[in-house]
């Protein structure tokens, strides 16, 4: 089977407004199925990720890794023909993703009633902070202020000190994957529908502190059910163990997921504290829970005994969940990821003298026993608008010229 033949959203145009992570990851999973998602970026700089992180060149790997498989075009929102044209291009599409503070699309003129005479059956994504209603929906807000408003913040690091936060800017991540989610349910309630659905119905409003709230687990029910308020507990999971990080003698950690009552037993007799195992004290996990320093402190003393290749084989034979804790390096060389094709090769113009060939992530979920290849890495700034705004459009050379010659955008058309 070819990776044509299982796009499943092949067929579907998306037209983004996106800027930064959340709605561009939704734009990128809608694109890695098989739509066509045209980015719309602003004159000059474009989207502010391209100079996230950007160690040279003039564009990041992290635009490149975010933005895959997309076209960008380039339009100024803050003229009338600019918005003109955004109009123009949601009458061709199914879809528009967008992450503007709300009110911003309104001001502009470019709000869900003016969409929805361009075009009455578009899906209408929006992401913002705190959505499209309520006493803070004005309020803007990154994804570092939606994880801490959302409880994630509060569980993350040690007691002793501050909270911390993930390596990643997870907030975002997870609403552009609802939102993508919120994009196709859509879309196949348009299919099923014998007639246009009402615009309420095609507005999929998501908000990045509800995203983090929905994956905090029983956070809120078991604080109102039992009045417990969870804490940061370091490697640890509340309620869950033997379960954390643990050090080897070769100056690398490995996790160990020994918390099962059945597995308990096994990983005790593997690390020769059968003693432990054996303990009617230690049968449950909430027993372990609170036994969890003696417990971590016998695993800590059998692992660092040994090299993070050594422990693992052992437990792996044992049966015991564990692995190692990777760096970049180790993904790129870790043939589990290469058997299922999830690094994917480019050669990337990265600034230096020559182009270098780089490893993206690729496609989740696997659909036919590996990841679909990644079409393009993330575009230049511009780099389709003359294809999109002519064949989309029907727009003649001067016209697109007109709109955006490189003497405006500092790209070529």
């Amino acid at each position: 089977m070819s990776d044509q033949a299982i796009r499943p959203l092949a067929g579907v145009r998306v037209l983004e407004l996106g800027n930064y992570i959340a709605a561009p990851t939704a734009g990128r999973m809608l694109a890695d199925f098989g739509a066509e998602v045209i980015k719309v970026e602003r004159p000059v700089t474009g989207d502010e990720l391209r100079r996230w992180r950007l160690y040279d060149g003039e564009t990041s790997m992290l635009y490149r890794t975010i933005n895959r498989n997309k076209k960008s075009i380039v339009l100024d929102l803050k003229t009338e023909r600019g918005r003109a044209l955004v109009l123009d291009l949601a009458r061709e599409c199914d879809v528009l993703l967008e992450n503007f503070r709300p009110g911003t699309l309104e001001k502009w003129g470019l709000g869900p009633e003016a969409l929805q005479q361009a075009n009455p059956d578009l899906v209408i994504t929006r992401i913002s902070a705190y959505g499209q209603t309520g006493p803070q929906s004005a309020r803007p807000g990154f994804a570092a202020v939606a994880e801490a408003v959302g409880g994630l913040r509060e569980l993350v690091g040690d007691p002793d000190r501050a909270p911390v936060r993930t390596g990643v800017s997870i907030g975002d991540s997870i609403a552009g994957i609802y939102a993508a989610f919120g994009t196709v349910m859509a879309l196949f309630q348009r299919a099923r529908s014998d007639a246009s659905l009402p615009l309420a119905e095609r507005i999929i409003d998501v908000a990045l502190n509800e995203s983090i709230l929905s994956v905090m687990e029983s956070l809120v029910p078991d604080y109102q059910a039992y009045g417990v308020r969870r804490e940061r507990v370091g490697g640890r999971m509340e309620g869950i163990a033997p379960s954390n990080a643990y050090p080897c003698d070769d100056g690398t950690s490995i996790i160990i997921a020994g918390n099962g009552d059945g597995i308990f037993q096994r990983f005790m007799e593997t690390i020769d504290r059968s003693d432990l195992g054996a303990d009617p004290g230690l049968r449950d996990n909430a027993a372990r829970w609170h036994r969890r320093e003696e417990l971590d402190a016998a695993i800590g003393a059998w692992t660092s005994g040994r090299s993070r290749a050594e422990a693992l084989k052992i437990l792996d034979a044992a049966g015991v969940p564990s692995g190692p804790i990777y760096t970049a390096a180790d993904i790129c060389a870790d043939e589990q990821y290469a058997a299922r094709n999830m690094i994917q090769s480019f050669e990337v113009d990265t600034g230096a003298p020559e182009p270098r060939t780089v490893g993206f992530p690729g496609i989740v979920p696997v659909i036919g026993g590996t990841s679909l290849p990644i079409r393009t890495i993330g575009p230049d700034l511009g780099e389709h608008t003359r294809e999109v705004l002519g064949s989309v459009l029907h727009l003649s050379d001067d016209e697109i010229e007109a709109v955006a010659g490189t003497s405006e955008t500092g790209v070529a058309v």
